[in-house]
């Protein structure tokens, strides 16, 4: 328990509302961030799409790549 210094006790269907608040906005926030990156990546901006194809991909994003491969895993 590492993380939350032994904080959380009892019957396992009560550990998230023991869990502070703080923990729950800052994993949100890192969701929503990492979210709007990739929809950054992925898609081409409202204003430069027509009206007939809504959530139009970049033509050189391929699905499930963002760029990042530290160990150069990729083929």
């Amino acid at each position: 328990t590492f993380i939350f210094n032994g904080e959380i006790t009892g019957p396992a269907i009560t550990h998230l509302s023991q869990v502070n608040p703080t923990f729950w906005l800052i994993l949100g926030v890192g969701i929503a961030r990492a979210e709007l990156d990739r929809a950054e990546i992925g898609w081409v901006e409202p204003e430069n799409v027509p009206v007939d194809k809504p959530g139009l991909l970049r033509d050189d994003y391929i699905p499930g790549n963002l760029g990042f491969d530290p160990l150069g895993l990729k083929p």
